[in-house]
């Protein structure tokens, strides 16, 4: 497994653990913290796919 492979599937259970958080927020502030992280980490995610869709049409 590849570094950005991994960091992929980091962010992909990151990204399952704030949807879990959001889910079970009790107030509407941490719904919105907790769309905003979701939002940001899936930025971050999209980023590693094409970094790694870079990569494996560079080789």
């Amino acid at each position: 497994m590849s570094t950005k492979q991994f960091l992929i599937r980091g962010s992909e259970k990151v990204i399952r653990h704030y949807q879990f958080l959001l889910d079970t927020a009790k107030s509407d502030q941490e719904r919105e913290k907790f769309a905003r992280r979701i939002d940001e980490e899936k930025r971050n995610l999209e980023r590693l796919f094409a970094d790694l869709t870079q990569a494996a049409q560079a080789a």
